[in-house]
């Protein structure tokens, strides 16, 4: 539940943020509001998006050291016929 606030609540209350100021105040400053908010929603989504890519690469290489592994004990890899 937790997990999921940050990846998607945080960004939507940012972005939510920014339309009530926009709203509130429609000439510059809110419109500049509205974008730094919209902005900052945007980097969040995209440093979950990024850090989800990191930990699935560390998932490829912990699966790549077993298959070394098996290599190592039986000469061929786990996906081969022997």
């Amino acid at each position: 539940m937790t997990v999921n606030f940050v990846r998607y609540g945080i960004p939507a209350l940012l972005a939510i943020a920014g339309v009530v100021v926009a709203i509130w105040d429609p000439d510059g400053t809110g419109l500049e509001a509205w974008s730094l908010f919209t902005g900052a929603a945007v980097a969040v989504l995209l440093l979950n998006v990024l850090h989800r890519i990191g930990v699935d690469g560390d998932v490829d290489r912990v699966r790549e050291d077993r298959a070394r592994r098996y290599f190592d004990e039986h000469g061929h890899w786990p996906d081969q016929q022997s």
